[in-house]
């Protein structure tokens, strides 16, 4: 149960008689019939408990069922105890018996075909780990496993209270146990480290050869499967996949008449089970025979009579479950199990009513037993009066429609066992503590003025938002301006003058000095007229909206600063842009170099306020040669366009002068280096045309290649070694050369023209060949097709291209 939360409520009026069976007759048959099924539970206690202890006695020394019932008639005798006594005193010890005296004859039956238990090695990996353990090391694992199964009650309880105990002893990672059904098929009774829908798959197994839980029962011996290649061709194997558990062992539980039972060990490591991890499963399931015996005993009768108790309380108004309590053996309660429920329960706790039946209580309501509701459960069980608990909200489902409701539980002895009733409240308190809870999480309160009778009442959030001792009582309607800033004051007064005046409402915000500072309050009134239209009552709400406020100035001042900031970005655009069109004037047409015709582009970004650091040079050399060079400088504004020009017209100093491509490089990656007002790095490719042999060598600086259209095919030069300029003082450039011929295109450009944010390079050069076939012209602008299908929409990049054309020979 959630915590309970103190409200008021007046109480219920009584239902109509008339509209429900007798709830006293009712009781009486409920009586009757708990009276019958404690009869009924006492007859079959003495039972289960022999059994269980026969099942200990199986387990330690191997023997039979009538042979372990000997031993305890005769362990009774001796100690002038009753057999009762006797059982229990096994079952709570279970302390390891003394070593035999090799000279002593051993006990008729207490032998068996396996002879003493075995120590198990806790990894249950290999039988060299035994030669050490003694005979109280082997039995430490089954006295556990015996204390625990004496608080078991079902077999799915007997299931996981097997597989924490063999998880560790044998490393089982789950445990199945199977009941061999009439007509010869298995039906999963039990089952723990097994999801519940394998479990569902395979909960009922019709009578086929190849499974090997009835190939056990049949032949009355384990069955280890240890392989799982070697053991699917002979068993259909649990599990999906089947290699889920690489080793699995199946063992019957022996029994008085035919073995019916069948245990599983299923475990994820495969190889064999040693012989003492064999000797522990077989004294495991002789140990839990006797337990499986006192469940089936015991099914029946618990079953029936919970049957009749159900239809009575199926008549039942309200929610009502039956509640007996499950005792440890010193006789504390540490569960209730549900015997009965109405439709309603149901609803309650989130379950069907069928579902409910034969459930514990701590399995619905984990919780409970930390929470006042189970020690009033105790102390109704104990001292036989009623108890009910403080109203508390819980949460329901209503068509669809999630809510909460007010809640009493009430709990009252009835045999054995408990009625426990939940009684829903609903009351006028509910209504307040949500009206207070809206004023809290709003952070407004409510407000009323009579004008006639002069009464004011204000909700305690107003004194909290005024920073106003409730001692002093409210403030009159009249006397509110007085309490704002000076300069909030007169329009507050206007409004109030209006609405006393015409009745007409307001909604004015107004500033006050509270809580060592300053707050900023919304004030929403309006009038109440009488039948001659005179207010005679005002009443509103008055809000703190000083964190909104602080919020929308916070605002106003971010965006006055963004302004400010974007006014100086396109200064600086604008500077830059002129700086780089003074420094890189573009030619209006083509221009002819060493025998080429050469059309350069540029195209500034759209996206940003920024001016790149894109640039181009095509010029003639003394020689007679071109040099044509392409680059692109981290970065955008003034300092881009500064470092692009101090690269250009280095690059063709250099050049011109005499140095190699590779030379001059090198020397652009010492400048970007050493120098204070450079940018930081970038990229180029340099290239120079011997007009003579229509050769082109080129070098790059980490740039896309240069792009080659001939005679209607396309291709990316094969990029010579090149580093970044500015990235490392080591760097590496070599030359390549293309001899070009008469019609081809050579295309030399930026990243811009290639890269964008949502694809890699790679899509952006293939892009860019496909298009350089598609809008290959020959007229005077050969550029504008090109670039109008290639950039789309607005720019987030410079893009500088140079398009060079050798011109086809006169026929």
């Amino acid at each position: 149960m959630c915590d309970a939360q103190r409200v008021t409520s007046e109480s219920a009026s009584p239902a109509d008689p008339g509209a429900a069976p007798d709830t006293a007759a009712l009781a009486k048959i409920v009586a009757r019939q708990r009276a019958e099924l404690d009869r009924l539970r006492d007859q079959t206690a003495t039972s289960a408990v022999v059994e269980r202890a026969k099942g200990v006695l199986m387990a330690q020394a191997g023997c039979s069922p009538d042979a372990a019932g000997e031993e305890l008639l005769q362990r009774a005798k001796s100690a002038r105890r009753t057999l009762l006594e006797e059982c229990w005193i096994t079952l709570g010890e279970l302390r390891s018996p003394p070593r035999p005296d090799p000279a002593e004859p051993r006990p008729a039956g207490a032998g068996g075909s396996d002879g003493p238990p075995l120590t198990v090695p806790a990894s249950g990996d290999t039988a060299d780990e035994d030669d050490s353990a003694g005979p109280d090391d082997d039995f430490a694992s089954l006295s556990r496993l015996g204390q625990a199964l004496v608080h078991v009650g079902t077999p799915q309880e007997l299931a996981r209270c097997l597989l924490a105990h063999l998880a560790s002893d044998v490393g089982a990672d789950a445990v199945m146990l199977y009941r061999r059904l009439p007509a010869g098929g298995l039906e999963l009774i039990g089952h723990a480290g097994v999801d519940d829908a394998l479990a569902a798959q395979w909960s009922q197994v019709p009578p086929l050869s190849g499974i090997a839980a009835l190939a056990a029962l049949r032949a009355q011996e384990p069955r280890w499967l240890e392989d799982t290649d070697t053991d699917r061709e002979r068993y259909l194997l649990i599990g999906d996949p089947p290699e889920r558990w690489r080793s699995r062992a199946w063992l019957p539980v022996p029994s008085k008449n035919a073995t019916d039972v069948c245990l599983g060990v299923l475990r994820t490591r495969g190889g064999p089970f040693t012989p003492p991890v064999r000797h522990l499963l077989r004294a495991v399931a002789r140990l839990c025979a006797g337990l499986l015996r006192t469940i089936d005993d015991r099914q029946e009768p618990v079953i029936g009579t919970a049957r009749a108790a159900q239809s009575v309380f199926s008549s039942l108004p309200g929610a009502a479950l039956l509640l007996t309590p499950l005792r440890t053996p010193s006789g504390d309660v540490e569960d209730y199990r549900i015997d009965a429920t109405t439709a309603d329960a149901g609803d309650v706790l989130g379950r069907t009513e069928e579902d409910l039946v034969g459930r514990r209580i701590l399995e619905c309501v984990p919780g409970m037993a930390d929470e006042e509701l189970w020690h009033g459960c105790l102390r109704a069980l104990t001292t036989g009066e009623p108890y009910e608990s403080e109203p508390f909200a819980h949460q329901e489902v209503v068509a669809g429609t999630a809510g909460l409701a007010m809640y009493a539980v009430r709990a009252a002895r009835l045999g054995n066992g408990l009625v426990v009733t939940w009684i829903r409240r609903e009351s006028s308190d509910r209504q307040e503590q949500r009206l207070a809870d809206v004023q809290r999480l709003g952070n407004l309160g409510w407000a009323n003025w009579n004008l006639v009778t002069h009464e004011i009442g204000w909700s305690s959030q107003v004194f909290a938002i005024f920073d106003r001792d409730p001692a002093q009582g409210p403030i009159a309607l009249a006397d509110l301006p007085g309490h704002t800033l000076p300069e909030d004051a007169p329009t507050l007064a206007r409004a109030v003058r209006e609405l006393l005046g015409t009745g007409r409402p307001f909604d004015v915000p107004f500033r006050i000095r509270a809580g060592g500072g300053v707050r900023h309050l919304r004030a929403v009134a309006e009038a109440v007229p009488d039948v001659d239209g005179t207010p005679v009552e005002v009443h509103g709400f008055v809000q703190d909206v000083t964190a909104l406020r602080s919020v929308e100035l916070a605002l106003v001042e971010s965006e006055q600063a963004i302004l400010t900031q974007h006014g100086v970005l396109r200064a600086e655009r604008t500077l830059a842009a002129r700086l780089q069109h003074a420094l890189l004037p573009l030619p209006t047409r083509p221009v002819r170099l060493a025998g080429l015709r050469v059309e350069v582009a540029y195209l500034p970004a759209q996206s940003g306020l920024h001016v790149g650091g894109d640039w181009f040079s095509a010029i003639e050399l003394p020689d007679g040669d071109a040099l044509f060079v392409v680059g692109d400088v981290a970065g955008h504004g003034i300092d881009a366009v500064a470092t692009m020009a101090q690269l250009r017209f280095t690059a063709k100093g250099m050049v011109i002068t005499g140095s190699s491509l590779t030379g001059a490089l090198a020397r652009l990656n010492t400048l970007l280096l050493h120098s204070r007002d450079t940018h930081g790095t970038a990229t180029m490719v340099l290239a120079r045309y011997h007009p003579d042999e229509r050769r082109l060598e080129w070098a790059q600086a980490g740039h896309p290649p240069p792009l080659l259209l001939r005679d209607g095919e396309v291709r990316y030069l094969g990029r010579p070694r090149g580093m970044l300029l500015g990235a490392t003082g080591t760097p590496v450039f070599e030359e390549a050369e293309c001899h070009l011929q008469p019609g081809d295109r050579l295309i030399l450009y930026t990243d811009g023209l290639v890269e964008r944010p949502t694809e890699g390079i790679d899509s952006g050069l293939e892009r860019l060949a496909e298009a350089a076939l598609t809008h290959h012209t020959d007229g005077p602008s050969t550029l504008a097709p090109l670039l109008a299908a290639l950039l789309e929409g607005d720019g987030r990049d410079d893009v500088c291209v140079l398009d060079i054309r050798v011109p086809t020979e006169p026929a």
